[in-house]
Order: structure tokens, then sequence, then C-alpha cells
């Protein structure tokens, strides 16, 4: 009787099957959509040139999604100058508004649905100050198109800031914390994208083949990490300038293609020469084959001010006071700063990443037009200018027609 329960027990308790992933339905895309994929792209490949350059730092992780949907944002207050500039840094060229704003539409309610096994969320918000007056069709093009929470918030009130950081930790899955140090007095309007990813891979490293071995740096000094390894078939492909590696997150939808210089190449030669056009080229070249994977676990945290990298792809005007986001509000409005924070970690399991981008928006220091309606009595003086002696003075109560 006992041996009966014991073999019923255990046949009940049996391990689930795991089941492999179905592969992902590709993402059909308008010619116009697939254009605006390759200014985006275009886009992310010289935000990373330019972030290097100007940070400085030796370790660079940034989202060009989350900036691009920020600046996006952003871009539909602009007018004039100021819009066109962005429209430069943004690469965007031969598109209406409305093929801009689908196509981040699209983005944003595709991406996340295409694998299920691959948790990824894209989040805006819209947050002003209280009185501040945003016109109807800035809300609700952020509404419609850009699915943004939007909210009235007393900036000076202390629980302000605890509000927005809040909403920056909650859609990032706690990775990043907060945004915004402080609201300055001048502040008006953030406009904050976050972007969450954790992707399992679809052949893991598994831990017992992680040993500790040497990584040259760039300054050619050595240093311990744990490395992974697997054997395995992947796509690869090898051109004069680099080795590429791609290898497949759950269903296959996503990626993390590993690009590794030539022995006498460096990073710098491997960026100067990604265009959207040669990345393009180059992913054709991926074949599948057995490859021996080394990959150390990794983690970046950055945190970089965005306003140089931006002025340097074109966009200039959108930080002084000659900015015009008339489209926003009758105030005269300026960018103060773009803040972007990264996360990301590489492990035997998978990758977690995470970015936030918030725009500040702040009123112009240009003080406002006045008007100057001389219809009633009035005073008026006349002096000598570098003595300062008054010659005349006078005060009109009334003026007859002359």
């Amino acid at each position: 009787m006992i041996i009966v329960l014991i073999t019923v027990s255990c046949n009940s308790k049996s391990d689930p099957v795991i089941q492999t992933p179905v592969d992902a339905k590709p993402i059909l895309l308008s010619s116009t959509m697939i254009t605006r994929v390759n200014q985006d792209n275009e886009f992310a490949f010289d935000l990373l040139k330019k972030t290097i350059t100007l940070s400085g730092e030796t370790n660079v992780f940034v989202s060009p999604l989350s900036v691009s949907i920020a600046l996006g944002m952003a871009w539909n207050g602009a007018n004039g100058t100021t819009k066109t500039e962005m429209e430069t840094a943004l690469k965007m060229s031969g598109m209406s508004v409305s093929d801009i704003n689908d196509y981040y539409k699209i983005m944003q309610t595709s991406l996340p649905a295409i694998d299920p096994t691959t948790q990824l969320s894209i989040a805006n918000s819209l947050w002003y100050k209280t009185g501040f007056e945003v016109k109807p069709d800035f809300k609700k093009i952020n509404s419609d198109y850009f699915n943004a929470y939007i909210k009235e918030l007393d900036f000076t009130k202390a629980w302000a800031l605890d509000t927005i950081n809040n909403w920056c930790s909650k859609k990032t899955n706690t990775l990043i914390p907060t945004i915004v140090d402080k609201i300055p007095s001048n502040a008006v309007m953030y406009l904050m994208n976050a972007v969450y990813f954790k992707g399992i891979w679809g052949k893991q490293f598994e831990k017992k083949n992680t040993s500790v071995l040497k990584f040259t740096t760039e300054t050619g000094s050595q240093v311990d990490v744990n490395m992974m390894y697997q054997k395995d078939t992947f796509k690869y492909a090898e051109t004069e300038t680099a080795q590429y590696l791609d290898i497949l997150y759950g269903n296959k939808a996503f990626s993390m293609t590993v690009i590794l210089p030539a022995q006498n190449k460096t990073t710098t030669d491997v960026l100067n020469s990604l265009t959207a056009d040669t990345w393009t080229n180059t992913l054709k070249l991926l074949n599948q084959r057995e490859v021996m994977v080394y990959l150390p676990r990794f983690k970046v945290t950055n945190k970089f001010k965005l306003n140089d990298m931006l002025k340097s792809m074109g966009m200039k005007l959108a930080f002084t006071d000659f900015a015009d986001f008339s489209n926003i509000s009758g105030v005269p409005l300026q960018i103060s700063e773009v803040i972007h924070k990264t996360y990301v970690t590489v492990d035997e399991e998978g990758t977690e990443a995470a970015a936030v981008t918030s725009i500040g928006i702040i009123t112009t220091s240009m003080p406002q037009i006045p008007v100057f309606r001389v219809d009633k009595p009035f005073v008026f003086v006349i002096r000598e200018k570098s003595t300062g002696i008054i010659l005349f003075i006078g005060k009109m109560g009334s003026v007859e027609k002359y």
C-alpha cells in the first residue's frame, strides 16, 4: 500500500516539460517605417559615438530608443528652426509628422508583445507644474501616440520630486530609482521615457563552465573577470574590421550582437565603420556555425547629461533662449537638460537592462516682450545723456489730435 502511494505521489509531482518557445513572427513594417528604423539606427550609432567622445567614460551604455522617444515627445512641441534642428539630430528626413508619430506608436506597441518569454516595457510620462497652461493638442499627441501618463504637479512641494522618481523606479523594476535630483524654480515640465528589458538566453551559459580569466583593457592593463563559456551553434560573421556573434534571447525576437575588433583593430575603428547601411550589410553576412564563445559577466551603470552630445548632432537652439516650443505653450520655453540613466547586467542566464531619459523644460531667461500702450496720462523727460541733466520734463494729462 505504501509503495503504491509513493509511486502515485511521484508520478503526480513529475517535473514539468520545458517547452522551447515558438519562433517569433516578424513585425511587418511599411517601406516608410523601415526607412524610419534605419534613421533611428543612424541616430543610435551617432549618439553612442558622441557620448563616448564627450563623456570620457571607458564604459558607455545608452538606450537610443529611450532618447529617441523622449525627444520625439518634445519634438511635437517644437516649431521653426528648433524643430528642424531636432529633426537633424534625430536623423528625420522625408517623413511627415503623422508618419513619425505612427512610427513611435508602432514601436511602443509592437516591441513589448513580440516575445512572451522576454520582459520588455516602454513607458512615457509628462509632468507639468500646477497652473502652467499646456496646449491641449500637445497633451493629446502625447496621449494618443506615446500613451503618456500626464499629470499636473505642484513642483514647489517636496513630494513632487518623490512622485516623479517613484514613477521612474517602478517603470524600471527599481533598477533606476531616481532620475531628477531637484526641481528648479523655473522648471515647468518634464518629459520622460523609461525602458525595461529582461531576456533569457536561448542557449544559456552553464555556471560550471565560468572561470576567472584575464581581460585586457583599452589601456593595455589586465584584470580578472568571470568569463562564461559555451560551444554551440550561433550566427557568426567575420570582416576585416571585426568578428560578429549574434546571441538570441527567448523566442529569437531579440538578440545581442557582440562585435569584437579584429586583432589589429580597436573599438574606435569599429565605431568609425558603423553606419546604418554598413550595419544592415554586416547583418546579412551572419551565418550559422559552431563557435566557442567566451563572454565575460559584466555590469554597467551610467548617467549622462546629453546636452552637449545633442548639440554636436545639430540640436542647438532647443537649449537656448531662442528655442521655439510654441506648440507646448504660449510661454517661451527651452530645454534645460536631457538626463539619461542606464543599467545593464549580463550573466549566464541572460540580460537585464533599463534606461530612463528625462527632458527638463524651463521658461526662457528672456523677458516677455512688454506692451507699452500710451493711451492714458503720462510723464516725459528730455535729458542730456552724458551728464544726466534734465532739459525738459512734462506731464500729459490729455492729448489733442495733432
